[in-house]
C-alpha cells in the first residue's frame, strides 16, 4: 500500500475474490453531518424537467406518495460533485479498476418508511454493458441500516460467472445455484463496494425512519465517458415522474 492509496492490497483482493468490500468508517461523523444536510437539500429540489431525475412510489405503509430516489443530481449540487470526483471516494474505485476512473451515474436511494425493497440482480442487467465492460458501485450509507429497514444483501463469489439470468428481469433462486444472501449492515460512512456483475437484493423498508443511501457508480476511463449517454437514454426510456406522459405505462425492471 503506498501512501496515495485508499485501499490495501488486502482489500483489493477480497474485493476481487468476493465481488464486493466493505469498508467501515470510510466517512466520519463530522463528514456524515455534511453529507446528510446535503441529501435534505437534494431531496427538497423542485421537480423540474430536464434536471434532477426525482422517482416517487407508493408507500408500503399508508399508500401516500412518497420520494423513492433521486439521480443526476451532481451537475447541480457542489457539495456532492467534490465529494464523488475528488482524490478519497474516486481513487479507491481507480485502485479496484486497476485505472483511473470516471463518474457513470448518481443515485440517492432514500427508501422512506413504507419504501419498497429491490428484487435481487446484477446491475449489468439493466443494459449497462452497452456502455462499458465493467462498472463499480460505491454505497455510503447515510443513515444507519439494518434487518428492519432493509438492508444492502450481497451473494458472495458469483460476480465472474457473467450474467446470470435473463436481461432486464430479476434474479431467481435457480440463477444463483439456492445460494444465500448476506445482510452488510451498516452504520453511517460505511461504505459497500460491488462489482456490476455482482448480485444483490434488499428488502423494504419496516420502520418509521428513512434508510437512505447514497450510490455512487463508475467505469474505466479507458472505455469512455459515458454519464451523458446514459442519462439522455434513460430519460427518454423511463423519465422521471415530472417528464412522463400520462397515457404511457412506465414500469421498472431492474
Amino acid at each position: 500500500m503506498s501512501p496515495e492509496s485508499v485501499l490495501s492490497q488486502e482489500q483489493i483482493e477480497q474485493f476481487r475474490r468476493d465481488g464486493y468490500l466493505v469498508v467501515r468508517g470510510m466517512y466520519s461523523p463530522e463528514e456524515m453531518d455534511e453529507i446528510q444536510a446535503w441529501t435534505d437539500e437534494v431531496a427538497g429540489y423542485p421537480e423540474e424537467p430536464g434536471k434532477t431525475m426525482m422517482y416517487f412510489e407508493t408507500s408500503q405503509a399508508d399508500g401516500s406518495r412518497i420520494l423513492s430516489r433521486v439521480e443526476n443530481f451532481v451537475p447541480y449540487h457542489e457539495g456532492f460533485r467534490n465529494l464523488i470526483t475528488t482524490r478519497r471516494m474516486q481513487q479507491a474505485v481507480s485502485e479496484l479498476l486497476g485505472q483511473p476512473a470516471v463518474l457513470f451515474k448518481d443515485k440517492i436511494n432514500f427508501k422512506l418508511p413504507g419504501g419498497d425493497g429491490f428484487k435481487e440482480h446484477q446491475d449489468v442487467q439493466a443494459g449497462w454493458n452497452e456502455f462499458a465492460d465493467l462498472h463499480i458501485t460505491a454505497m455510503v450509507a447515510i443513515d444507519e441500516t439494518n434487518e428492519q429497514n432493509g438492508s444492502l444483501e450481497m451473494l458472495p463469489g458469483m460476480h465472474d460467472r457473467g450474467v446470470l439470468g435473463k436481461m432486464w428481469s430479476p434474479l431467481t433462486d435457480e440463477d444463483t445455484d439456492y445460494k444465500p444472501y448476506i445482510a452488510v449492515h451498516c452504520q453511517p460512512g460505511d461504505t459497500v463496494f460491488f462489482d456490476s456483475f455482482a448480485p444483490h437484493r434488499s428488502s423494504p423498508n419496516l420502520t418509521d425512519k428513512a434508510r437512505r443511501v447514497l450510490y455512487i457508480t463508475y467505469n474505466k476511463i479507458s472505455e469512455g465517458d459515458s454519464r451523458e449517454k446514459y442519462y439522455a437514454e434513460k430519460r427518454k426510456n423511463y423519465p422521471p415522474d415530472i417528464e412522463r406522459d400520462p397515457n404511457r405505462d412506465y414500469s421498472f425492471k431492474v
